[in-house]
């Protein structure tokens, strides 16, 4: 069995909780050499247990869209889906490295405006408080089937 996740990891020009904001276009490089596929899903940014993968990583008008599946095949990925599955986990949060950034006019927050997107976790609290799980599917662990969804 497999856990189909989308959301929002990142909403640009929206500040968290480090005082960083990302520009519109600050993944587009990033995504552009490594695609979804090189992107990893962790949950709480275990970077030694990944639990998924990502199918979809893409920057719209809002922010960084990411959908993808938490593969039930571990203990971590069991316990990663079944806590999303009953909302006790909703939260997404990016694991980068900053390649440019500079403040903003007031001095008082960093604007990245390109970013070396490394993981995207699954996290009980993400710094960006709005970036959020807003869709959670159960599928078989091929993916294909009917699959019981939960609306975030």
């Amino acid at each position: 069995m497999s856990t189909e996740i989308s959301g929002y990891a990142s909403l640009f020009w929206t500040r968290d909780l480090n005082d960083d904001v990302a520009a519109a276009g600050a993944f587009g490089a990033s995504l552009a050499r490594t695609g979804a596929q090189g992107v990893r899903m962790l949950c709480q940014h275990d970077g030694d247990h990944p639990v998924g993968v990502w199918d979809q990583i893409v920057e719209d008008s809002r922010g960084l869209f990411v959908r993808g599946r938490i593969l039930e095949v571990t203990p971590q990925g069991r316990l990663c889906a079944a806590l999303v599955r009953a909302g006790a986990m909703d939260g997404l949060s990016i694991g980068f490295r900053t390649a440019k950034a500079r403040p903003d006019e007031s001095g008082r927050l960093r604007v990245l405006t390109a970013v070396e997107l490394w993981e995207v976790s699954v996290v009980t609290f993400p710094m960006l408080p709005g970036a959020r799980i807003s869709s959670v599917l159960s599928l078989p662990l091929e993916g294909g089937g009917a699959g019981v969804g939960v609306a975030a």
